[in-house]
């Protein structure tokens, strides 16, 4: 990119909504400089997304920063972590003032209701995509995991499964919802998930394991299966469906979706019996 396009990104970019006292230098120099609180654990997650893969070609710039945001908070919400800071590589195929003023609004929004700072990133010319890195800390020793599941243990989910695909078919018409206040609470399950943060760090004392749904309740509680050497069963009558999905898609194709249709990010979690009756309320 030419020196002005540089420029105009940061512009954007090089802006602090949220000034963090564990950050001794942010944006501006080569490196960022932080500080990590006395008696915590650094939690990093790291993800990209590509249009086309991870995000539909056309969708809102102020939706597409939520999400990849959000994305990766709940990489942290499955650890019990509380998030702090962000780096963000961003690939554009062309500068677009009006494409980065409300991707940069739409994100520092949410940097700063969780109280994170944006400390650093890179630009550069190509087809869209994006890649993030995020920082957050959980007390010493009370990191939620996935091979933390027992024998005997409750499997749980927060938050009502299959949203999100039924979302994205909406998107691709693949579904058609009449109601449209139905509708829209599909669509922004899907392009708007809300991270489980403080479920996540609530549960670092109640749980024995934990994950986010991001390709699937079968997938994810694969990946706790096979972390704890264990195995799982599913009582399909119990799973959450919202409202919304139930009044307009059949029970089967309900039942699909929240099993493997990905990208709700909920968290599943297993919990000893000794602390169900922390949860059966």
């Amino acid at each position: 990119m030419a020196c002005g396009e540089f420029s105009l990104i940061a512009r954007y970019f090089d802006r602090v909504r949220s000034s963090r006292l564990d950050v001794e230098l942010g944006i501006g120099d080569d490196c960022a400089l932080l500080n990590i609180p006395e008696k915590q654990t650094l939690a990093i997650s790291t993800d990209t997304l590509v249009a086309g893969n991870h995000f539909l070609p056309d969708i809102d710039p102020a939706d597409l920063a939520y999400k990849a945001l959000a994305v990766n908070l709940s990489d942290l919400a499955a650890m019990g972590a509380d998030p702090a800071w962000l780096t963000l590589a961003l690939t554009l195929p062309d500068v677009d003032e009006a494409w980065l003023e409300s991707f940069s609004d739409s994100l520092f929004d949410l940097l700063n209701y969780y109280d994170m700072q944006l400390i650093g990133g890179d630009t550069t010319r190509g087809p869209l995509s994006m890649t993030l890195g995020i920082h957050g800390f959980v007390p010493m020793g009370r990191a939620l995991t996935r091979s933390g599941a027992k024998p005997g243990d409750w499997i749980y989910v927060t938050g009502t499964p299959g949203d999100s695909a039924a979302g994205l078919a909406i998107l691709q018409n693949r579904l058609q919802v009449a109601d449209a206040k139905d509708a829209d609470y599909l669509i922004k399950r899907h392009l708007r998930p809300s991270p489980r943060i403080l479920q996540g760090q609530a549960l670092r004392d109640l749980a024995n394991s934990a994950i986010d749904l991001s390709d699937g309740l079968i997938s994810d509680l694969g990946h706790i299966v096979k972390a704890s050497d264990c195995g799982a069963r599913i009582d399909l009558a119990l799973l959450p469906f919202s409202d919304a999905l139930s009044r307009h898609v059949e029970p089967e194709q309900a039942l699909r979706w929240a099993l493997s249709g990905g990208e709700d990010y909920e968290l599943c979690f297993t919990v000893p019996e000794l602390n169900r009756g922390a949860l059966d309320v």
